[in-house]
């Protein structure tokens, strides 16, 4: 299927081009399949001023009445599954099979806060005043800018639009440079749902538009999905006007298995724990952490196992793993590999894929070093790509010291048929999202978020809606009378 389209800024309830364009890439055979639309600060700026002005009356509209309106996004979603999948597939390059549990999960996502949105929010306290009733209630922030990464585009955009526009705020919403084109399409399913200004989209770069979205004094709140140096950035910007920030950023995940698991068993989930999304995966299980009993054996498993998964492009039916993103992350990937190679043993893969149906793309072997040790850069710093780093540990106590020898702390999997043991490395790890006997299942009701410099806050599940709301405090003096405490004069 050939894609093409071209892509506007939307602003306060009308599309908007620009002077400057960009092209959209096909990773799969970088053909061109789309034009962009760039924009600059001062699209931002308008855009935040539309929100700014819609604010006070979606605000005001009931929750019941929001929650119709998401789930008529849902509905919407669903309708239009097979476009949103395919033009997923061709912007960012993952297999179809991975685009249809997106593109349902993006759904299911705004149907999930439509229902939330009327649940109690608030609460009732007993204060020693008799006379006095205290309730706390959270409301709306305001405007909130929102920007999104290139590996879940359509995805991770319904993580942020949903749960804010139920609590009632407004958005100036940022897709990544690279992958804007599923993000764009809704947008324009949407469109008629919203009252101007409710939902703005500008397209254009984190330097120009994310960077003023951080700063702008119009936007009340910043919420960032992206890696650990942008994070960084976009929080310096927002401390200077004390803003409201949620970061959800990096990992360098350990998946740690032990010897009483069914080889088999781990060798799959060891697998798709880095190689689901081409490793392209925040929460990946780049560090698998393996008892030295059962070493050997596994690895062995696993680089038979790797060798055989079937890397094409996305479009075929029953790709497994498609080509990565850009040139430019491929040729990042690649440096880390060849990093690899002096620090440790190359197991299999390591290498670009360039022959017969490769001779276009961004293709990139499923990728294992074996004996790596705490000190490589390999097992220090995040490739974001399907690249694993294999370590070796003999006691539960090293496994657990080993899993969290890392500044990250997002994710992290054990595997043991011992619940005790469990339990015990699983409430050891200093992550916030952890796995037992599986890795990477995502549910929308259970928060999304890390320890360390993976970020600040949680997504996803009651938390994700709390991210949106300031939290305030009401007392009512039941008595109304004089309170006495200045003498009569």
């Amino acid at each position: 299927m050939k894609i093409e389209k071209t892509g506007r800024l939307f602003i306060d309830g009308k599309w908007i081009s620009t002077d400057k364009t960009r092209d959209v890439i096909n990773p799969a055979d970088e053909s061109v399949i789309g034009k962009i639309y760039e924009g600059t600060k001062e699209h931002v700026r308008l855009a935040a001023k539309a929100a700014k002005r819609a604010f006070p009356k979606w605000a005001k509209i009931s929750a019941a009445e929001r929650a119709v309106i998401l789930n008529k996004v849902a509905d919407i979603v669903d309708k239009n599954a097979d476009n949103l999948v395919n033009i997923e597939t061709a912007n960012n390059g993952k297999p179809l099979r991975d685009s249809r549990y997106d593109i349902a999960d993006t759904a299911g996502c705004f149907r999930y806060y439509a229902g939330l949105i009327d649940k109690p929010l608030g609460q009732v306290y007993a204060v020693p005043d008799a006379n006095n009733f205290a309730m706390s209630i959270r409301e709306p922030i305001g405007v909130c800018g929102e920007i999104v990464p290139w590996n879940y585009p359509l995805l991770m955009a319904a993580w942020k639009l949903a749960p804010s526009l139920a609590a009632g705020n407004t958005v100036v919403f940022k897709p990544a440079s690279v992958t804007p084109l599923s993000v764009i399409h809704l947008f324009e399913l949407i469109e008629n749902l919203f009252p101007a200004g409710v939902i703005n989209l500008v397209l254009g770069s984190g330097q120009e538009v994310g960077e003023e979205i951080a700063e702008n004094p119009d936007i009340d709140k910043v919420s960032l999905t992206g890696g650990t140096d942008t994070g960084r950035r976009i929080m310096s910007l927002a401390s200077q006007r004390i803003k409201n920030v949620s970061l959800e950023l990096g990992g360098k995940s350990p998946c740690v298995i032990f010897d009483d698991v069914d080889l088999e068993t781990g060798v799959d989930w060891a697998l798709f724990a880095i190689f689901c999304n081409q490793g392209e995966v925040c929460s990946a299980g780049s560090r698998l952490i393996l008892q030295d009993t059962v070493y050997d054996k596994f690895l062995t498993r696993l680089a038979k196992r790797a060798n055989k998964i079937k890397v094409a492009n996305g479009m075929v039916e029953g790709a497994e793993m498609g080509p990565l993103v850009s040139k430019a992350h491929m040729e990042k990937v690649l440096e880390y590999i060849e990093i690899g190679k002096k620090e440790a043993r190359l197991l299999c893969g390591g290498k670009r894929l360039t022959d017969g149906d490769f001779a276009k793309g961004y293709f990139v072997a499923p990728t294992i070093f074996a004996d790596c040790l705490p000190n490589m850069r390999i097992v220090k710093e995040e490739v974001f790509g399907p690249v694993l780093a294999v370590q070796k540990f003999s006691s539960e106590e090293e496994a657990i010291e080993l899993a969290n020898n890392t500044e990250y702390g997002l994710a992290a999997g054990v595997f043991t048929n011992d619940i005790s043991r469990a339990m015990r490395v699983v409430k050891s790890f200093r992550a916030g999202i952890t796995w037992i006997n599986s890795y990477n299942p995502t549910f929308t009701q259970a928060p999304w978020g890390g320890y360390k410099q993976s970020g600040i806050g949680r997504e996803l599940g009651t938390f994700g809606l709390e991210e949106y709301t300031e939290v305030k405090q009401i007392n009512i003096n039941m008595a109304a009378g004089e309170i006495g405490w200045f003498e009569k004069r």
